[in-house]
């Protein structure tokens, strides 16, 4: 008789490749714990060094730097970049640099992995970690030495007497530093930008070999001795409850020990559970197939009345009145009054899945009145505080850990996973894993907002926009938060559509409202991603209406280089919570990404024909300026090939380039499946789509053939670089197929035009 047993990846590799034979019913020894005892070790090791001047950062007696990632790693590479600036100003051997994965705690700040924000807003702080504990170890060794710290030097861990020659290392003086004063702020130097050792280099991540070899440590991996696996049957319409339950077969399946009931969430959602029944077993395929022989009679909900087809001519309907003024400059009534060439457009972009590589996961132990919890989440302190309120405990008595991710994109700032495990193990006394499947993941996630967007421009004589209307329509992240918000907050207004920056002497920006039928969150780019398709496809409308080169336009459009004054976009504009005076809107960077990336792209050397195209569109998000070129080839039975991608950034000082480079050719990927196939629907609720059969990724056949990443050099403070990529792609894509075919794409996905 075979028995499937639990397997990890690496044991089931050394299974594969010791045996030459795939053998199921061989018990391998799990090492799913490898990393996540790795780091338990490494934060014990933390705790007991003998110098520690921050809680970024500890050094011990053998010269060992232990700093602390107090962000999640989900493949952008903020677990390598921010512990290499404290590095930087330490003038640490990286070699021996230990990274100790930071539990969900305040006492490292934001640790909510989203926004692109992780080095821009830790970027000064870190580096005044590293330059503290350098001062502290140079002061030890000129005290140690008699002579004056001004005379010493610091390269690769290890102090230097400038004059004499003496050297020593960070471990001998670690014991003498730890004996001084933290050094005020003022008195710390920081280094000069010229003296930057990995700030700015190009570094593989700390990660990588581990993940290589199978060590690496992601939420599916999590174990715990004598754990229960959990599938949760989720209720099919968001809103619903368990209205009964006969369990009796599922209980009849091999392995299943128990069900348990989640209560479904008081609204507005937040971060709750969404509720429903758990099958617990001892391995994951039992839950699942005891899931499956669950009999559920669910409560009508009031979204069972949510049919996209219908929702999307609601929404476009309330986009083609007006709305509320977000933002005017001029007069537009006035100048559409006088005539001219009127030229009109709507779009609209589908509700979308995160479908993340590994869906979500999570593993908690409730033991005397306290939770301690493994999962792959973004954002531990908000894990740790809706655990507390869902078990009924003190934050201060739930510790979250935080493995790796195996991709995010905003989904895991949602914990409710995360809550699911802890609820269950609290119900069950014993240890819960619980894990999502795939079509899970698509059908209960928390959704990235469906949009409809209209567009109205006057052309003047010289074909440039006298008057510029625009028009907003979805259902607001607000609405997850807050169930009677349906109006956009400014925060997400300012993602891409209240700071357009074309030089207009007429502009309106309206919202109109929309309700949410589902969890409304965070993606990649988030609202960024419809505002740049509908605004950037606009603009190239306007320059075939007006006979002009796409990329001319664009740059006609800029305006003079000028940094355009924050009133002109408005008082509640929040800039990415950047503070304006440092990261204003400046007309030169788009001008600059602009023009190298048609440069590097042989923008007009190629001229559109036989189904050749290209198209450009530029785009600022979370402070970033991106431009991208798309070079398309049509084929006789209308289908797409990308053939190239050229994208230029300008994202301030990049700590990383090699990673920074790694994330914008992943969003030439990631836009390709979002542009080509990308669309959740639901029928009476219920989502339509369950897994990649009918939510499809870019396979390599349609992924880009060839894609050019280019950095401006920037002295600018640092600016994002997980997102920024994503939003220009779409409209760039179907500006070159227009250039390709003469058929204007108005519409997400391409699947629906038969062009994917």
């Amino acid at each position: 008789m075979i028995r499937f047993e639990n397997v990890s990846r690496r044991g089931f590799m050394k299974g594969m490749l010791g045996a030459g034979a795939f053998i199921l019913s061989v018990r391998v020894v799990p090492e799913e714990l490898f990393g996540a005892v790795s780091n338990a070790s490494a934060s014990d090791a933390m705790a007991k060094a003998v110098l520690q001047p921050s809680v970024y950062l500890a050094i011990d007696t053998q010269g060992t730097a232990y700093i602390i990632a107090h962000r999640s790693e989900m493949g952008s590479g903020s677990r390598t970049a921010l512990p290499r600036i404290v590095a930087d100003e330490l003038d640490a051997d990286w070699a021996r640099v230990t990274i100790v994965q930071a539990t969900g705690d305040e006492k490292y700040g934001d640790q909510d992995t989203d926004g692109s924000h992780s080095v821009r807003s830790f970027f000064d702080t870190l580096r005044e970690a590293g330059a503290t504990a350098r001062l502290m170890l140079v002061q030890a060794a000129a005290a140690q030495w008699g002579v004056p710290a001004a005379e010493c030097a610091t390269s690769m861990s290890i102090v230097i007497h400038k004059p004499s020659g003496k050297k020593l290392g960070y471990g001998e003086l670690a014991t003498g530093a730890a004996k001084l004063g933290v050094p005020k702020k003022e008195d710390v130097k920081l280094k000069a930008r010229s003296d930057w050792r990995y700030i700015g280099k190009g570094a593989s991540s700390y990660d990588l070999k581990d993940m290589c070899t199978g060590k690496a440590v992601y939420g599916q991996d999590t174990h715990a001795e004598g754990m229960l696996y959990a599938s949760v049957a989720h209720p099919p319409v968001f809103g619903s409850a368990v209205k009964s339950v006969d369990d009796k077969a599922a209980l009849g399946v091999a392995g299943v020990k128990q069900t348990a009931t989640i209560d479904a969430f008081k609204p507005p959602v937040g971060f709750q559970a969404l509720g429903g029944v758990a099958v617990l077993a001892d391995s994951t395929w039992a839950a699942v197939q005891g899931k499956k022989k669950l009999k559920i009679e669910w409560e009508k909900s009031p979204n069972s009345v949510w049919n996209s087809d219908a929702y999307k001519k609601e929404l476009q309907e309330t986009a083609r009145k007006p709305g509320k003024v977000v933002r005017e400059n001029g007069n537009v009534d006035a100048t559409f009054a006088k005539g001219g060439k009127i030229v009109e457009a709507e779009y609209y972009a589908p509700l979308l899945a995160h479908a993340s590589m590994e869906p979500p996961a999570a593993l908690a132990i409730y033991r005397d009145g306290k939770v301690e919890a493994w999962a792959a989440t973004q954002n531990p302190q908000g894990a740790r505080d809706a655990i507390a309120q869902a078990v009924g405990l003190k934050k201060e008595d739930v510790t979250v850990h935080v493995t790796l991710l195996g991709g995010a994109f905003g989904r895991k700032s949602f914990p409710d996973f995360v809550v699911e495990a802890a609820v269950l193990s609290k119900k069950t006394g014993k240890p819960v894993k619980v894990v999502w499947s795939r079509e899970d993941d698509i059908k209960f996630d928390v959704y990235h907002s469906v949009a409809a967007m209209y567009m109205r421009a006057a052309l003047g004589p010289d074909g440039m926009p006298a008057a510029w209307l625009q028009r907003t329509v979805f259902p607001p992240i607000g609405s997850t938060f807050d169930s009677s918000a349906n109006y956009s907050a400014p925060d997400e207004l300012g993602l891409g559509f209240t700071d357009v920056p074309f030089a207009l002497p007429n502009l309106r920006a309206e919202n109109g409202p929309a309700t949410a039928h589902v969890r409304i969150g965070w993606l990649r780019s988030v609202a960024n991603v419809y505002h740049a398709f509908g605004i950037h496809s606009f603009a190239d409308e306007l320059a075939h209406a007006a006979g002009k080169d796409p990329a001319q336009y664009l740059l006609q459009l800029l305006g003079p280089d000028r940094i355009i004054p924050k009133d002109e976009i408005g008082k509640d504009y929040p800039n990415y919570d950047g503070d304006y005076t440092q990261y204003p809107i400046d007309t030169a960077r788009f001008r600059r990404v602009l023009t190298l990336a048609t440069e590097k792209a042989g923008w007009g050397k190629q001229k559109p024909g036989n189904g050749y195209g290209i198209g450009v569109a530029m785009h600022r998000s979370f402070l970033t300026y991106v431009a991208t070129v798309v070079q398309v080839q049509v084929d006789d039975a209308g289908m797409v090939q990308i053939k190239r991608v050229d994208t230029a950034l300008d994202a301030g000082t990049v700590v990383n380039p090699e990673m920074a480079r790694q994330q914008f050719e992943g969003a030439a990927v990631m836009g390709t499946s979002i542009a080509f196939y990308g669309e959740i629907t639901a029928t009476n609720g219920v989502i339509d789509q369950s897994n990649f059969d009918s939510y499809q990724m870019a396979r390599m056949n349609v992924a880009p053939r060839e894609t050019n990443v280019y950095i401006t050099p920037s002295d600018a403070p640092p600016a994002g670089i997980g997102e920024p990529g994503l939003p220009p792609f779409a409209p760039a894509l179907c500006n070159a197929i227009f250039s390709a075919t003469g058929k204007r794409i108005r519409e997400l996905p391409l699947a629906k035009s038969g062009l994917a």
